[in-house]
C-alpha cells in the first residue's frame, strides 16, 4: 500500500468495458513525510476520493480486486486503484 495525493481526474472517451462508469484520478506518489516521488499515477477510485486529498492506493494485481469484487467480473485492466482517504497520520518516534 502506498501514500499519495490526488492532484486531477483523468477522463477518456473510451474505456475497456470492465471501467466504464469507474472514475480514474490523476495520483501523485508521495513518501512517509508526504513529499512527492517520482511522477504521478493514473489509479481507478474505488472510495470517491477527491481533488487534494491524501490517498491510500494499491498497486500491481491487488490493484483490481476492490472493482472485482463490486462489478462481479474476472478482468479489470488497472496498475493501481484508490483503496482509502487518509484522514490523519500519527508518527511516534
Amino acid at each position: 500500500m502506498h501514500f499519495g495525493k490526488v492532484i486531477g481526474t483523468v477522463w477518456a472517451t473510451q474505456k475497456h468495458h470492465s471501467l466504464v462508469g469507474e472514475k480514474m484520478q490523476l495520483v501523485q506518489p508521495l513518501n512517509a513525510k508526504r513529499e512527492p516521488v517520482g511522477k504521478p499515477i493514473v489509479a481507478l477510485d474505488s472510495v470517491g476520493a477527491g481533488a487534494g486529498e491524501t490517498v491510500l492506493y494499491v498497486t500491481s494485481s491487488e490493484a483490481a480486486t476492490p472493482i472485482k469484487v463490486r462489478k462481479k467480473i474476472n478482468l479489470v485492466p488497472t496498475d493501481a486503484t484508490i483503496v482509502g482517504i487518509v484522514d490523519s497520520v500519527s508518527v511516534k518516534v
